[in-house]
């Protein structure tokens, strides 16, 4: 059988020419390519890979002894408990509500739903110190609420569940704004088929979404962690800095610099570069399990 391009060589002439004008849209010297590549590794190690290398230089400049002193200290580890503590408690209610929301973008049409999106981008707009502010002006003492929390004896802002607030704010968006263009992407024929032979709800997410979105969670997940454990600004208005109480890691770290303890800084500091570098392998690897999963569904739909 003659092919396509063969029995009409109208088409053959322009789809070698596409060939050709792509080709040539990408063309560049060698020199052009090399200096691009030049600049983006100089960006790279100034801005990025020597601020990571003096971290690490500063914090072991004294010797291990030092390092491990200033991370073995009392009001460091209480810093890493109270940081754990913070993204133990917000990662995983923002999974349930990132998941929630998504779901609820990408299947149905409601009303509201273009101001819910809204509101899901809203701490990407709004400073985190704002943020602090705001939750001081509903639960500080001279607060809205102030005066029915003291009479309860609850505390909320210099205590931590101000500190969880502030973290579950600042986080809120990075699993919904992964989940919702992926399943809007992925559409609902395999969920519509699913509930067409049978399956309940909980079955058709259980056994049909959630394994065609777990790459996409995980990486949310693991961006929501990473800025959890890495917020500054709103934590450090509502926290009230109490050494061994209500501060988390980057204030304990504001806290020893400003006392010119800059290897305990550096120490400190080192585990959030670290945090940071974990964080960087699983989104690599998680990138590289979702381009394995989307050629294997793009090798099944071919097939």
């Amino acid at each position: 059988m003659m092919s396509a391009t063969l029995a009409h060589p109208a088409l053959a002439a322009v789809s070698s020419r596409r060939h050709y004008e792509d080709n040539t849209a990408t063309r560049e010297s060698a020199a052009v390519k090399w200096l691009i590549v030049s600049i983006s590794l100089l960006f790279f190690a100034a801005f990025l890979l020597l601020p990571l290398v003096t971290v690490f230089v500063e914090a072991l400049r004294r010797g291990w002894d030092v390092y491990l002193a200033a991370i073995i200290e009392p009001d460091a580890l209480s810093a890493v408990k109270l940081t754990l503590l913070a993204a133990v408690i917000a990662v995983p209610l923002n999974l349930v509500f990132g998941v929630s929301a998504a779901w609820a973008i990408a299947r149905f049409e409601f009303r509201g739903k273009q101001f819910l999106i809204t509101l899901i981008d809203l701490p990407f707009s709004v400073s985190p110190v704002v943020a602090g502010l705001i939750y001081i002006l509903l639960f500080g003492s001279q607060g809205w609420l102030g005066p029915w929390l003291a009479e309860h004896d609850l505390k909320i802002v210099f205590a931590v569940p101000g500190i969880v607030l502030a973290t579950v704010f600042v986080t809120f968006p990075f699993v919904a704004r992964e989940l919702i263009p992926l399943m809007q992407a992925q559409g609902k024929d395999e969920e519509e088929a699913a509930i067409v032979l049978g399956a309940s709800g909980w079955q058709t997410f259980w056994h049909v979404t959630l394994p065609n979105i777990r790459w996409g969670l995980l990486y949310g997940v693991v961006l929501s962690n990473a800025r959890a454990m890495g917020e500054f600004g709103a934590v450090s208005v509502v926290s009230g800095h109490i050494r061994g109480l209500t501060n988390t890691l980057p204030l304990q770290i504001e806290i020893l610099y400003n006392e010119y303890q800059f290897a305990a800084a550096f120490a400190v500091a080192s585990l959030l570069a670290l945090l940071a570098l974990v964080t960087l392998v699983l989104k690599s690897f998680i990138d590289w399990r979702a381009a394995l999963a989307a050629n294997d569904q793009n090798k099944e739909s071919v097939q």
